[in-house]
């Protein structure tokens, strides 16, 4: 990590989702779903835990945000690259464990595969695949995150902040190791974008309580009609 050794998990939100507007806020699981999200997220060893947000989104979830002991960091709207860039400044990262506001059952576990994994190959972007929707998260050097910061100018690049890197494997060491064989679900689908989506996860609360173990959560997709 070239700014140091400080990691800092970094979730982004915002309450006007296109699909499902306000979900940050829909209740669930005894809190909301963005207090599902940073309740879970608290498992990753990290130096920092960060909301970053609107200014909108910054008002609504400071109370969630301080509830579950994450610092709240308004930045711009849309370039949500130029957000997680300004976050990296602000609190002196050199790394970043990149995590949405959409994923309310974020499996722990892998966080620390990719972590692991980062470590090992010293690769400036990791991210694993072939698991459920929903359960990764992403590392980021931070050095190589401003570089892309600095340097995309797509709206979409801007918008969903790595595929700049993955998408520059000739410019950044890019590793996407596929998940453990336990984890293989690809057609499974943990995250939170639609309403739909939404009911399932209130589904899987009331079978399996609101802080299910991996191991629970993929027996409950493997069941029939469950995975996608």
């Amino acid at each position: 990590m070239s700014r140091g050794e400080r990691a800092g998990v970094v979730v982004q939100m915002r309450l006007d989702s296109t699909r499902l507007p306000g979900k940050a806020m829909l209740e669930i699981g005894g809190t909301t779903l963005a207090g599902m999200v940073m309740r879970r997220l608290r498992g990753i060893r990290a130096d920092e835990m960060i909301l970053a947000t609107d200014a909108d989104g910054a008002r609504a979830l400071a109370g969630v945000a301080a509830e579950f002991g994450f610092s709240v960091f308004a930045g711009p709207k849309d370039d949500v690259l130029g957000r997680y860039a300004m976050v990296v400044d602000a609190f002196g990262l050199g790394r970043v464990i990149r995590a949405t506001g959409d994923n309310p059952f974020v499996s722990i576990p892998l966080a620390e595969i990719a972590v692991a994994a980062a470590d090992d190959s010293g690769a400036e972007y990791v991210g694993l695949v072939g698991m459920p929707a929903g359960m990764g998260v992403e590392v980021v050097d931070a050095a190589a995150l401003m570089e892309a910061s600095a340097s995309a100018s797509t709206a979409f690049d801007r918008e969903h902040v790595c595929p700049f890197l993955y998408g520059n494997p000739g410019r950044f060491k890019v590793l996407r190791p596929g998940c453990p064989e336990a984890y293989r679900l690809p057609e499974g689908r943990l995250t939170v974008d639609t309403a739909e989506d939404f009911r399932r996860a209130e589904a899987i609360v009331a079978s399996l309580g609101p802080e299910p173990s991996d191991a629970q959560l993929l027996s409950w997709l493997s069941e029939p009609t469950r995975a996608g």
